[in-house]
């Protein structure tokens, strides 16, 4: 990786984790319940500069995140870095496998799912163990998951569009 690139991807991951702290000042309607802002870096860095930097960003925000947030290593902790990784991995495979299919608001949507898909495994082999109490939060978290995706693609739509017509991709 250049110097240049480097550089690119601390600046990428310093908004996300600008934002992922800026959202912690948020209160949460639920006390799980977060719109996942930092996520709009993720799809901006992968529509610009591919997966490997959007793994990057993800895994720097995470790691980082739970550190300033006193979380590293804790429930939290895990539970954001399952749905970080699989929320990834899961926009970049599609990128991959399907380019041009998806925009933004698509890709988000679908790093929304398998984010809080794995979250729920997560929480069910770490922590609760009870099945039911996954099936009675599924529903909530799938809606909640969709709006948050939904806004958080919008967003970054338009931000990528406003990169694009200004040629400020440097």
């Amino acid at each position: 990786m250049q110097s240049a690139d480097r550089y690119r991807i601390a600046i990428l991951a310093s908004y996300a984790l600008a934002l992922h702290g800026f959202e912690a000042l948020i209160p949460a309607p639920i006390p799980w319940l977060r719109l996942g802002l930092s996520n709009i870096i993720t799809v901006i860095t992968l529509f610009f500069y591919g997966p490997r930097q959007a793994l990057t960003v993800t895994m720097i925000r995470i790691v980082l995140g739970s550190l300033l947030m006193g979380t590293f290593l804790g429930p939290a902790f895990f539970l954001s870095l399952s749905g970080g990784l699989a929320g990834t991995l899961s926009m970049c495979i599609v990128m991959t496998l399907f380019p041009g299919l998806f925009g933004p608001l698509g890709i988000s949507l679908i790093g929304a799912f398998f984010h809080n898909i794995a979250q729920l495994f997560t929480a069910y082999a770490l922590f609760v163990r009870k099945i039911e109490a996954i099936l009675v939060v599924l529903p909530f978290l799938a809606a909640a998951g969709t709006v948050t995706g939904a806004f958080n693609g919008i967003a970054a739509n338009y931000l990528i569009q406003e990169i694009i017509k200004t040629g400020n991709r440097r």
